[in-house]
C-alpha cells in the first residue's frame, strides 16, 4: 500500500519541483481569474477583493482593502526574493564580474528602453501616458516554464542569460517603480525607514545571522515606506539586500564540527524501537544546528521561499489581479486603445528588438561575448520570452491607473495579448533553431 500510494505521489512531487510547475500554476490561476471575473459570481469575485481587513489596534492600525494588502503587503515577500537573487547573482552568480554581467545587463537595458519608447511612439494622452513602465517587465516564472517545455533543445548557456537578464529586469523594474510611481514624500515616515534599513545594515555588519531579526526589523521598514509615500515593496529588496551572505561555520569548521558530532552518535548505545534516549536526539539536533549554520543565510532564505512565492504569492496575485470582465462587444474598442496599442507594440516588437540590439552592440564593442554555442536568432527567439509581462506588468499597472479601471481594462487586454503571443513565437522559434542535445 505505501509503495502504490509513493508511485501515486511521485509524479506530483516531481511536478512541483520542475521549472514549468509555477508557470503553469499560474496560467491556471489567470485563466481561473478570467473565468470567475465572466462568470454569474463576477459581482462576488471583484466584491471580495474590496473587502476591508484592519491589523493592529487604534491608533497604531492599519484598515485596507484585501486587494491593497495582496499589492502592497504579500507582493512585498515576491520583491523579497527578487532581492535576494539580485544580491546572489551579483556576488557569486552570473553578473558577478563587468565583463560577465555586461551582455545580460546590456540586453536588460535595451530591454526596458525600446518597449517604453514603442509605449510612446503610439501617442498616448494624458493619464494614459503614466502607463510607459507597463511593457518594460518580464516575468521570469513564465519565461523560464516556456524555457523548461522546450527541454534539452536550449542551451543551459542560453537559459543562464535569461535569468540574468530577467534579474536586472526586476532590479530595473524596482528603480523605475521606486523614482516614478512614488506618491508626496512624508520625510517623518521616510526618516524612520531610514533608521530601521540602518538597523538592518549594522545587523548585517554585526554578523546577525537570526531570520526573525530581518523579519521584525523589515516588516517596521515595510511600514515605515508604506507611510513615507515610496511603493512599499521597494522594502522588500532593501530587506533582502541587508541579509547576510557569509554562514555562520565555514567549510572546515563545519566537517570538523560535523565528524565530532557524528563521532559522538556512534559511540551512544542503541536502544530498540523507534524513538531515540535523550543523548542521541541531542547530538541529532547538535548536527542540524551545525548544518543550519554552515548554509549562507541569503542562500538558505531564498531557497526556503522560493517555492512560497511560486506557488503562493504569484498564483494569490494573478488571482486578484487578473480578473478582467470581457464584453465581447466592447472588446474591439479595447483592442484599438492607445493604451493596449503601446502595451502590445512595447511587449511584442520593442522586447526582443531591445534586448537583440543592446546585446549586439555589447558584443560589437567588445564589452562582452556571446554565449558559447548561441546564434543571434536564438538571442532574438529570447527576445521574445521576455516580451512575456504577466505578473510585473499588471503590478505597474495598478501603480500607473489606479482608481482608472477603464485603462486598468486596456492595459490588461494588452498584457494578456502580447503575453501570450510573445510566448508562442518564441517558443516555436527556438524549438525551430535548437536543435536537442545528445
Amino acid at each position: 500500500m505505501k509503495r502504490l500510494l509513493n508511485q501515486f505521489l511521485h509524479p506530483f512531487e516531481e511536478f512541483f519541483k520542475s521549472q514549468v510547475a509555477g508557470g503553469l500554476v499560474l496560467l491556471g490561476v489567470t485563466a481561473l481569474a478570467l473565468l470567475l471575473a465572466n462568470s454569474p459570481w463576477s459581482e462576488a469575485y471583484f466584491h471580495l477583493w474590496e473587502l476591508k481587513l484592519t491589523v493592529g489596534i487604534p491608533p497604531f492600525d492599519l484598515s485596507k482593502s484585501l486587494h491593497y494588502w495582496i499589492n502592497d503587503g504579500l507582493m512585498a515577500v515576491f520583491f523579497f526574493v527578487v532581492g535576494l537573487e539580485i544580491k546572489r547573482e551579483f556576488l557569486a552568480g552570473e553578473l558577478a564580474g563587468a565583463r560577465k554581467a555586461a551582455l545580460p545587463v546590456a540586453a536588460a537595458i535595451g530591454g526596458m528602453l525600446l518597449p517604453a519608447l514603442f509605449f510612446m511612439l503610439v501617442d498616448p494622452e494624458g493619464l494614459q501616458a503614466r502607463g510607459w513602465a507597463i511593457p518594460m517587465a518580464t516575468d521570469i516564472a513564465f519565461a523560464l516554464g516556456v524555457i523548461a517545455l522546450l527541454g534539452n533543445r536550449i542551451p543551459r548557456s542560453l537559459a543562464i542569460f535569461l535569468t540574468a537578464l530577467a534579474i536586472v529586469d526586476d532590479l530595473g523594474a524596482v528603480l523605475v517603480i521606486a523614482l516614478f510611481y512614488t506618491g508626496r514624500l512624508n520625510l517623518s515616515a521616510l526618516a524612520f525607514g531610514a533608521i530601521f534599513l540602518i538597523i538592518l545594515a549594522s545587523g548585517n555588519r554585526l554578523g546577525i545571522k537570526t531570520p526573525n531579526f530581518y523579519a521584525l526589523v523589515g516588516l517596521l521598514l515595510w511600514v515605515a515606506l508604506l507611510k513615507s509615500g515610496i511603493h512599499a515593496t521597494v522594502a522588500g529588496v532593501l530587506i533582502g539586500m541587508a541579509v547576510p551572505v557569509r554562514p555562520r561555520h565555514g567549510h572546515d569548521a563545519f566537517l570538523a564540527e560535523a565528524e565530532r558530532l557524528v563521532a559522538g552518535y556512534r559511540a551512544h548505545a542503541i536502544i530498540p524501537g523507534p524513538f531515540l534516549d535523550e543523548e542521541k536526539l541531542g547530538t541529532l539536533l547538535a548536527l542540524e544546528h551545525t548544518c543550519h549554520d554552515a548554509m549562507s543565510p541569503l542562500q538558505r532564505m531564498e531557497h526556503e521561499m522560493h517555492h512560497w512565492v511560486v506557488f503562493g504569492v504569484m498564483p494569490i496575485f494573478a488571482l486578484a489581479n487578473a480578473g478582467i470582465a470581457i464584453d465581447l462587444s466592447e472588446l474591439a474598442t479595447a483592442a484599438s486603445h492607445p493604451v493596449t496599442i503601446g502595451i502590445t507594440c512595447g511587449l511584442l516588437i520593442g522586447k526582443p528588438l531591445g534586448i537583440t540590439l543592446f546585446a549586439w552592440l555589447a558584443v560589437t564593442l567588445g564589452l562582452a561575448e556571446l554565449p558559447a554555442g548561441t546564434r543571434w536568432s536564438q538571442i532574438f527567439g529570447l527576445g521574445l520570452l521576455g516580451g512575456i509581462g504577466f505578473t510585473m506588468s499588471l503590478f505597474i499597472t495598478n501603480l500607473a491607473y489606479e482608481n482608472v479601471p477603464e485603462l486598468i481594462a486596456a492595459a490588461k487586454v494588452g498584457i494578456f495579448a502580447a503575453s501570450l503571443l510573445a510566448g508562442t513565437l518564441g517558443y516555436l522559434l527556438l524549438r525551430r533553431l535548437c536543435q536537442p542535445s545528445r
